[in-house]
């Protein structure tokens, strides 16, 4: 049973979003137990504040304890002043009041555990054969260390996924390098352009059965929200919870476009601070772009390519998929979530291994703080911000050019595909 109020139409109020929270968890034996909560960071649009407000009325005041686990993925972890921020806390040595603030540390092993594994065979039936081995699932261990988890983050259309949220804060958000290798490049071979926005996927299939390995019971909090208005707040078991909200994410987040863009200026907010999260300028504008367009990620603050992965992005560069499907010797050694990213901020398009053409559909362009000689060397284009004069940009919609002023949310499709 799911608790739950939504509309694409009207915004949640405060009283609303507690009453749903108090009803949803009135019933369930979480009276003098252990409570972990794992939370979105901030390159996540979602009022977290008010939603552990609520957590610590409505669960704080119950449990034994409530803590705070922070779903990074291989994100960066954040400072006592970011979490401060992320929570709407003060947060000192990470702790906000009676409750700790941890980030989760995907490269550490002896933060995490091994759950069991997915066979080969069960890997290839999940995934319609696009995958055959077998992966061992590795998560934080502080998810076997509580009596009840909630899963507390917002739901957007999503490159890898299909739609975030839901399970997808326990893998990727807190799993080790192997299950976020897999579940990466699963969605990378699917290609983002198929999987974006498109409802339950093999890569969510996956997730849901690695999550299905921890046996604790939980609770999921889903969210939709648009800048900062809360549409949706759906609460009861995962599977059904993520899918009330997908199904409002997909009337509150899918922008439809009458014809294909010939350009697009995607503006991104400064919680994207590296190519890494700064991509979604690309994936949710990918669809609606037209064969021979372009798509220009503005964001001169972002200097990095990734705090993570900058090295090893450096090494293979940005192509698509089949570039590296044709040449998989010379590319199998690296991580699965490493190729992916290249193949989703690069695109759709075609190798020729005979002639070693690459033929992109469009063309990705950087405005960032990234020097033009290393948007080169990865194989991108590049755009010195300082040239881009935004009222040359704007009111242009007529000739197929489109200024996107946040970015990395919102998914443009063309009106036809509806």
């Amino acid at each position: 049973m799911v608790t739950g109020l939504g509309s694409a139409e009207r915004a949640i109020t405060r009283d609303e979003a507690h009453a749903i929270m108090a009803e949803a968890f009135a019933s369930l034996p979480i009276d003098r137990r252990r409570v972990l909560a794992v939370i979105p960071d901030g390159t996540r649009t979602a009022p977290i504040p008010l939603m552990f407000d609520l957590l610590e009325r409505v669960v704080g005041a119950r449990a034994a304890a409530l803590d705070f686990l922070v779903a990074l993925g291989t994100h960066p972890p954040m400072s006592d002043p970011q979490l401060a921020k992320l929570v709407g806390r003060p947060v000192s040595s990470g702790r906000a009041g009676h409750s700790r603030i941890i980030n989760h540390c995907w490269d550490d092993p002896s933060a995490l555990v091994t759950a069991g594994v997915i066979p080969a065979a069960e890997v290839a039936g999940l995934t319609d054969g696009l995958m055959a081995d077998p992966v061992p699932v590795t998560l934080n261990r502080l998810l076997f260390e509580y009596d009840h988890l909630i899963l507390c983050g917002p739901v957007f259309p999503h490159e890898v996924v299909g739609f975030s949220g839901g399970t997808k804060y326990l893998v990727p958000g807190v799993a080790g390098p192997a299950v976020i290798d897999l579940t990466h490049w699963i969605g990378a071979l699917l290609t983002s352009s198929r999987v974006i926005g498109s409802g339950y996927t093999p890569v969510r299939a996956v997730i849901d059965r690695a999550a299905g390995m921890v046996n604790r019971p939980m609770t999921c909090a889903a969210m939709v929200v648009e800048g900062a208005t809360l549409r949706g707040l759906f609460v009861g078991q995962p599977r059904e919870a993520w899918e009330h909200a997908s199904a409002l994410s997909a009337q509150v987040h899918i922008v439809r476009v009458p014809r294909p863009l010939k350009r697009v200026l995607s503006i991104m907010p400064p919680m994207y601070d590296d190519l890494w999260t700064a991509a979604k300028g690309m994936y949710k504008l990918e669809p609606a772009v037209a064969d021979g367009g372009e798509v220009v990620i503005y964001a001169p603050g972002v200097t990095e390519v990734s705090y993570t992965h900058g090295t090893l992005i450096d090494e293979v560069g940005y192509h698509c998929r089949d570039y590296f499907l044709r040449q998989w010797d010379r590319f199998k050694h690296y991580p699965g979530a490493i190729l992916a990213h290249s193949t989703h901020v690069k695109g759709l398009g075609e190798y020729d291994a005979a002639t070693r053409e690459e033929r992109p559909r469009i063309t990705v362009t950087l405005a960032t703080g990234i020097p033009k000689e290393r948007c080169e060397r990865i194989n991108l284009g590049y755009l010195d911000p300082k040239t881009i004069d935004l009222n040359e940009w704007t009111g242009r919609e007529d000739e197929g050019i489109l200024v996107v002023p946040r970015a990395g949310e919102m998914l443009y499709r063309l009106a036809k595909e509806a």
